[in-house]
């Protein structure tokens, strides 16, 4: 792509290390907010636009070249959902005969999309996509609002459970002396949260990216075999099956990301570095 002109929509835990990312390796971007700059710790080369995505005009956007939107509801509920991904989604689209620079929509979907819940291995051609929650239904209405604006230019980038050294609710739960039976073969699927930061600015900015994305890493696992390995790990005793949960639940994700994209192409590669920055902390905490 000749000179590239980048916006992120949404400066939360994913879009602000996408932009200073994008910033950090010299590229021309700016991020969006509804708050003020001094909230986000911003890289001093990224430029900032404070606004509300809903209100965005084509004047605003006309010297884009590539977009992506990386925005959370304020509220986990399906009207949470409505009034953010899908109408943001649905406002760029009423856009798009406008915006003449612009030459990609990326969107920040979810694997929740994908209804299958026994086990099933899914790819980027499993057809048709029948989500089964109401929240997931909007998100991919959302993906379709897009589709139907902005056609080829529109790209999808589906995360599968997003981890990483903040997000440690498998750790907590392996912590825990008292732990809850778990299914005997519940599947999972996760992607280390500076990994998808990668994804994105790769696929905001590479020549010719796939219209979609399963970004998740090449390891599904149950989750009594990860409950059991971190619980191994750290010294804790590990969780029982449940009797009464004997059936095959959840999906495989077959990923589609370049396996060069990855810095933990596995769930033991990023436990293993979340393990390993805790032990440093720790240790900087006792010296």
């Amino acid at each position: 792509m000749s000179a590239q002109n980048l916006l992120i929509i949404g400066q939360g835990d994913i879009g602000l290390p996408v932009t200073n990312k994008l910033a950090q390796d010299g590229l021309n971007v700016t991020g969006l907010a509804r708050r003020e700059r001094h909230h986000y710790d911003l890289h001093a080369n990224a430029k900032f636009l404070q606004t509300d995505a809903l209100t965005l005009t084509a004047e605003q956007l006309q010297d884009f070249t590539a977009i992506a939107i990386i925005v959370t509801p304020d509220d986990y509920s399906t009207s949470g959902y409505h009034d953010s991904y899908l109408a943001i989604c649905q406002h760029l689209a009423t856009l798009a005969d406008k915006l003449t620079n612009l030459a990609r929509v990326v969107f920040i979907s979810s694997t929740g999309v994908y209804g299958q819940d026994n086990g099933a291995w899914i790819d980027e051609n499993t057809a048709p996509v029948t989500p089964e929650r109401e929240a997931s239904q909007v998100i991919l209405q959302a993906e379709q609002a897009l589709q139907q604006g902005f056609g080829a230019k529109a790209i999808i980038i589906r995360p599968s459970g997003i981890y990483g050294r903040e997000r440690l609710m498998r750790l907590r739960k392996a912590k825990e002396k008292q732990k809850e039976p778990v299914a005997a073969e519940h599947w999972s699927n996760r992607i280390m949260d500076r990994d998808l930061v990668t994804i994105i600015a790769k696929v905001m900015t590479i020549d010719a990216p796939k219209p979609l994305y399963i970004a998740t890493d090449y390891a599904p696992v149950t989750t009594f075999e990860l409950g059991t390995w971190l619980s191994k790990q750290i010294g804790e005793v590990p969780p029982v099956i449940d009797d009464n949960k004997t059936a095959v639940t959840g999906k495989r994700l077959h990923s589609n990301i370049p396996l060069a994209w990855l810095g933990y192409p596995d769930w033991q590669a990023g436990y293993r570095d979340i393990l390993r920055h805790q032990q440093q902390h720790q240790n900087q905490h006792s010296e």
